[in-house]
């Protein structure tokens, strides 16, 4: 069997790989842009058993996240659109409203990507990484209800 090595820390959070191990992925379906399987998720890491449902409603806290992300997006091309083709409204172009129509179009476009970060950045902050993950079994979740599962 050929030993996998971990990738690093962006590379992982980048591809969505399971916090713990870097190396196996949360999402079933690598594609973000399939719409109808957008955010189903494998339930255990299929690498190392971490449980990427934590408790009924875990990924509520995910919306957070998100919302950071678009926020530093908008940031970021707001910027780079400030220095590289300025803003004005005194001259008619009315520069600053292309650029809410373009930031809003690329947020829209980006959007399936970015709520698939959010869950990783989400469970990030509960499943550390660990680099002797197969010597420690992973932690079984203490608070999942199945039977409240779909109520949410």
């Amino acid at each position: 069997m050929i030993e996998e090595k971990a990738t690093g820390v962006i590379p992982a959070f980048v591809k969505c790989k399971c916090p713990r191990c870097r190396q196996g992925d949360m999402f079933v379906n690598k594609n973000p842009y399939q719409l109808k399987e957008t955010m189903k998720m494998n339930d255990t890491c299929p690498v190392c058993g971490q449980p990427f449902n934590l408790e009924v409603g875990f990924y509520y806290g995910a919306s957070y996240v998100s919302y950071a992300f678009t926020v530093a997006l908008s940031v970021a091309t707001f910027v780079a659109w400030w220095v590289l083709i300025g803003f004005s409204l005194a001259d008619g172009d009315h520069r600053l409203f292309y650029w809410i129509g373009i930031n809003a179009v690329l947020l829209i476009a980006l959007q399936p990507y970015l709520m698939r970060l959010a869950r990783r950045g989400w469970l990030s902050f509960f499943a550390r990484y660990d680099k002797d993950w197969r010597l420690h079994p992973a932690e079984k979740p203490e608070r999942l209800n199945e039977a409240q599962e779909g109520n949410w």
